[in-house]
């Protein structure tokens, strides 16, 4: 289709629309004439009848039940009433399809058994509009429920028609533009954001159980910090001072370690002016806990519990949307270190769902101890990787940073097809440890080897899922991280964090022994729901503007 062909059809739908709606507001006129408001506020509901409402529409699915409600000429006049209201989604001659929070069901509605008003009103109804009825509930010839209306009102006008025919709207972008229209379009979006909230829901009492205390940091911060990213920017007027969108609440929490408070977590936004793929949006949510007297091994247990919990929750409110997944969260959870990973990675190359790489012509479990023999390696694959791989190749200046761009290059595509149930039906979670200091600029030195940290980052089904590490609360060991991130900024990186001096000052204060651990809750629920975007997680994910 060419642009004027694009145009063309822009306008032919741009003028059908206004068709549409100059005959639905002539309809909304026509409701003021019989005295009714096309938009009225003076109809309530109640959790009495929000109760009825539901159990309507479960009747409605309930087949055994429905068989024992009487046809409609078996009605008799002391018959109990029932409400159903909601948008009207489908007119099948008498028959009106409403859909509801709890689900769809229908009613019928003749005007002959409404009053000479309710009949006029019937006679304005237009897909999307919101009605109420009321009356019996039958069992129609097909066997269907159907709530007989006796009574019928006008809740809300539509201008605008719903998607064509029903069959749910189609296009991504314009589902993501107009998630209004996609939730109640297709039942299978809002089913999927009701999970979203079981799981935040099930996150928080998790915590809470555990004696972790709830807290709220600023969003406005002065230094960029908590997370290596590079962060959007803004100006406070009244103070005359540039400040950054949160990247992470990391040293704020910390601080609080410092103040007394042993357990505390945040589940808030974070900002990180990065690229938009199906696993990044600018705005996320993250979930992040400190745990004093603990350690980085004390929270892989905590995830495990912490993860399977919240899955048996969905599962239990939801057991369409999680159907058997790729991963299995009974199985038992690897632990790796990032240098086994690459190894096993090499060893296994070409076996069963593994490709080959030409790495394994430069590279040995041995070479990968071995700062020289490392860049020799990567010397000679650079001119076999693509651009984005060989950039983050030259900027690597280090071991530890050459080892980690090796491991995201090499291994990270491959984790869900190296780290599998026994039967190889399905993939495991696995924990990736022992990160190289350089960079894990906020993590412990290794007792055991001072180039390395005590971290893990969680990988299910392949997906990066959390990072998580013992903190580091020796002021003058993280002072010299964060000089050596300044001089990351001066060569050229611009996720690098600041020099935060009131940070140093906190934890010279004392900072307990902790552990700190970050989930990615946007991920989570992408995973446990089948999502294959995070846009399909978020209710209304950045996009560009429309063009006029």
């Amino acid at each position: 289709m060419t642009p004027k062909d694009t145009e063309r059809t822009k306008g032919q739908l741009m003028a059908t629309e206004d068709e549409l709606r100059k005959t639905r507001l002539n309809k909304a006129e026509r409701l003021r004439e019989v005295g009714v408001l096309p938009y009225p506020n003076d109809w309530r509901t109640n959790p009495a009848l929000e109760d009825k409402r539901r159990s309507v529409v479960e009747l409605a699915a309930d087949e055994s039940a429905r068989s024992e409600l009487p046809l409609e000429d078996e009605l008799t006049d002391d018959a109990a009433h029932v409400p159903l209201f909601g948008r009207v989604i489908a007119k099948r001659g008498p028959f009106l399809v409403i859909r509801t929070p709890h689900g769809d069901a229908q009613a019928l509605v003749r005007p002959e058994k409404l009053s000479e008003r309710d009949a006029a009103l019937l006679k304005l109804v237009d897909l999307a509009d919101h009605v109420m009825v009321e009356g019996p509930a039958i069992r129609t010839k097909t066997g269907a429920l159907a709530v007989s209306a006796r009574r019928y009102e006008h809740l809300g006008k539509a201008l605008l028609p719903p998607p064509a025919k029903w069959h749910g709207l189609k296009d991504v972008e314009k589902r993501y533009r107009e998630r209004y229209v996609d939730l109640f379009a297709n039942p299978a979006v809002a089913e999927v954001f009701r999970a979203r909230t079981v799981v935040v829901q099930s996150l928080r009492r998790f915590l809470d159980a555990l004696d972790f205390l709830e807290v709220e940091t600023p969003m406005l911060h002065v230094t960029r910090g908590g997370a290596t990213a590079k962060p959007f920017e803004t100006h406070h007027n009244t103070l005359d001072l540039e400040l950054i969108l949160r990247i992470a609440p990391e040293l704020y929490l910390k601080r609080l370690l410092v103040g007394g408070f042993d357990r505390v977590y945040e589940l808030g936004r974070a900002f990180r002016n990065e690229g938009i793929s199906t696993k990044h949006n600018p705005e996320f949510t993250i979930l992040e806990l400190y745990m004093a007297y603990a350690t980085h091994e004390d929270l892989m247990d905590l995830a495990v519990e912490m993860i399977r919990e919240v899955d048996a929750d969905l599962r239990a409110r939801f057991p369409g949307l999680t159907a058997r997944p790729a991963f299995d969260l009974s199985a038992d959870w690897r632990r790796v270190t990032l240098r086994d990973s690459i190894a096993e990675r090499l060893e296994r190359a070409g076996q069963k769902g593994v490709p080959k790489t030409a790495w394994r012509d430069h590279l040995s479990r041995e070479a990968i101890n071995d700062p020289e023999a490392l860049a020799n390696a990567c010397k000679a694959m650079l001119p076999k990787l693509d651009p984005v791989a060989q950039k983050q190749l030259e900027h690597c200046e280090t071991h530890g940073e050459r080892l980690f761009a090796i491991f995201e290059q090499l291994v990270e595509p491959d984790l869900a097809a190296l780290y599998r149930t026994a039967d190889d039906s399905q993939t495991v979670p696995v924990f990736i440890t022992e990160y190289p200091i350089e960079v894990s600029p906020l993590a412990r030195r290794s007792d055991h080897d001072s180039a390395f940290v005590d971290r893990f980052e969680l990988f299910i089904d392949g997906r990066e899922i959390s990072n998580a590490f013992s903190e580091l609360n020796d002021p003058d060991d993280q002072a010299a991280r964060f000089e050596d991130q300044l001089r990351n900024r001066e060569r050229g990186d611009d996720e690098a964090m600041d020099f935060d001096a009131d940070f140093i000052r906190a934890l010279s204060h004392g900072m307990p022994p902790a552990a700190g651990f970050g989930l990615g809750v946007d991920r989570l629920i992408m995973l446990l729901c089948k999502q294959p975007s995070i846009r399909d997680v978020l209710l209304f994910p950045l996009l560009r503007p429309e063009s006029e």
